[in-house]
């Protein structure tokens, strides 16, 4: 399963796959059936490179053996912001690591003692406040623990985020944009809550709900698909909380079962910023190539400019596999798999109703302007056939009763959350609290990072 994220600004293309160009030649990588990997060298020309080199659409790399339907490298929220990103292909033991856009830049990085932290909005949060209990997700940057605070034994998932690192790939855009993003998302039942951040002198701490019914993706691996009334339900909250988006002139640009999480009782929880695109007006578009391969709209894969009906794209390539159990055109062939989604009619495996039917078509056109939410956007979605059941201001007050219960059974409870993390030792370097010697800088690449939510921001 290619089920991780890339992002990608800049380079060259082979066929329809993106291409980071290094010293090494796709021939060499081919015929050694090697691999570049960070920081070590390509055992096709030797060179060392700090970033791994996708090949073409016919050969891909293996790297690590998986499990069919695996998600790959991923955690609770899929939390941590990447700069490498790694590519599974479902069922085939296949990885492809994709570099982000930090491509140019060959100097050294700033250390985190010569950044301008800025002043907290929250100046008496700490690491000490909480009792780290296990890991729940980790990536490039850092880690995802569930923590219980000391204060009122409430449990969340605070995401630790390595400043060294973060500079030295240059990604603090990329997180503060992530963090303003959670900032504006505030006020919608379905997507993932900032409580508040802070700092340390080297480390970023976002403080956030800990869900705990298990990603989407989790849920249908073990059932594979679902039935209408239970797609129906779950497409619904995401399409409310894309469209509460869209209204922010967000556009999500990553939506897959991954980065959707049940709640306790079972309703949706939208989760990972990581890839949003903010200050896209309705008639906006932007072009930056990134999402996840099975989900990626034809314009996305043309390198044309998109608007936000990419986003509905996926929700209906999210519907999709949720009815037919894998994704639309999906391939364990990268390249077949681009051809479908550019080429090829959306194939309609017969037993399923005409009103699904006619969602999914309307939402996988891959014709952009013709796609249905182009003109009015979420309001031609609610307005569709097959949410006729679903009374829309009872949906966003949780006044429906979800179709399935995660049966969890507690608020630490840690049984949908992959082993692979929970088995880890916590860190002890997480609950330190090290002097603050911010410089001052003129590099004031984390100032304004600390928060502090208002509890009243649901009511």
């Amino acid at each position: 399963r290619l089920a991780s994220p890339f992002y990608f600004e800049t380079g060259e293309q082979t066929g329809s796959l993106p291409f980071v160009s290094l010293n090494c030649s796709l021939d060499d990588m081919r015929n050694s059936s090697s691999r570049c990997s960070p920081g070590s060298a390509c055992l096709g020309c030797q060179h060392a490179h700090p970033l791994l080199l996708l090949c073409t659409t016919q050969h891909l790399i293996p790297l690590k053996t998986r499990t069919a339907r695996s998600s790959g490298s991923r955690g609770h929220h899929s939390q941590v912001s990447k700069t490498l990103t790694r590519w599974v292909s479902r069922g085939s033991g296949i990885s492809i690591t994709m570099a982000h856009s930090n491509l140019r830049s060959t100097s050294s990085s700033p250390s985190h003692d010569d950044v301008n932290l800025g002043p907290s909005a929250n100046p008496h949060a700490r690491p000490t406040d909480f009792d780290f209990l296990a890991v729940i997700g980790k990536g490039t940057f850092g880690k995802v623990l569930l923590a219980k605070l000391k204060a009122d034994s409430k449990f969340y998932a605070v995401k630790v985020l390595q400043k060294k690192i973060i500079l030295k790939k240059k990604e603090q855009k990329n997180i503060m944009a992530e963090r303003n993003v959670l900032l504006k998302s505030l006020k919608h039942p379905f997507l993932v809550r900032l409580h508040y951040s802070f700092q340390t002198s080297e480390k970023l701490y976002f403080v956030l709900d800990y869900v705990n019914g298990g990603e989407l993706f989790f849920h249908l691996q073990r059932e594979r698909c679902f039935p209408e009334p239970r797609a129906r339900f779950y497409i619904s909250e995401v399409a409310s909380a894309i469209g509460y988006l869209h209204s922010l002139n967000i556009v999500y640009r990553d939506l897959k079962p991954e980065n959707i999480l049940l709640d306790s009782q079972g309703h949706v929880v939208l989760t990972d910023f990581g890839l949003c695109k903010e200050g896209v007006e309705p008639e906006g578009t932007t072009s930056t190539f990134c999402g996840t391969p099975e989900y990626l709209a034809p314009e996305v894969l043309r390198k044309e400019p998109y608007d936000r009906t990419v986003d509905w794209w996926c929700l209906g390539a999210v519907l999709y596999e949720m009815i037919f159990s894998l994704p639309p055109f999906y391939s364990r062939d990268v390249g077949e798999m681009y051809d479908g989604i550019l080429h090829k009619p959306l194939p309609l495996p017969p037993g399923k109703s005409e009103k699904v039917c006619s969602l999914l078509v309307g939402l996988l056109q891959k014709d952009q302007h013709r796609r249905l939410g182009a003109i009015a956007d979420f309001l031609e979605i609610k307005n569709h056939p097959f949410f006729t059941p679903i009374n829309w201001d009872d949906l966003y007050h949780k006044r429906i009763t979800p179709p399935f219960n995660p049966n969890v059974r507690g608020p630490a409870d840690t049984q949908h959350i992959d082993p692979e993390f929970t088995r880890e030792m916590v860190p002890n370097s997480v609950s330190r609290t090290p002097e603050f010697n911010a410089s001052t800088s003129s590099n004031n690449a984390f100032n304004g990072f600390s928060y502090v939510a208002n509890e009243d921001s649901f009511l």
